[in-house]
């Protein structure tokens, strides 16, 4: 397991913007997939997006069109861009991380609040 620290949570309006971000060791960057997952208030914890390696990017389809997720190489930081956000966007975002061969993430974040507002 690896240690992610994820920065970046607030409180926005309904159609604002935020950027999550989530730094990993660098010894594991370029082996690891990271993504992103989120856990809304009597809600189970679901994808939102991966594309830790940058070889593919894929999103879930409730946020596809409006986030972005991209990668730092020198800062080793994975970023979530999430522009037009919606108060159903509201939840506990969490970065995760797993090995490339791997099925399932086995690292993960300490979460951070996203809160948007209508």
């Amino acid at each position: 397991q690896v240690t992610l620290v994820e920065s970046g949570g607030g409180l926005v309006q309904a159609g604002g913007s935020l950027r999550l971000s989530c730094a990993a060791p660098a010894r594991v960057f370029s082996t690891y997939d990271i993504g992103w997952f989120r856990q809304a208030p009597g809600k189970e914890r679901e994808f939102v997006a991966t594309g830790g390696t940058g070889r593919y990017t894929h999103y879930a389809d409730s946020v596809n069109g409006r986030f972005t997720i991209s990668r730092d190489n020198a800062k080793t930081t994975v970023y979530l861009q999430m522009n037009s956000l919606k108060p159903e966007d509201t939840a506990v975002y969490y970065c995760a991380a797993k090995p490339i061969m791997l099925t399932q993430y086995n690292s993960w974040g300490q979460g951070t609040q996203v809160t948007v507002s209508s």
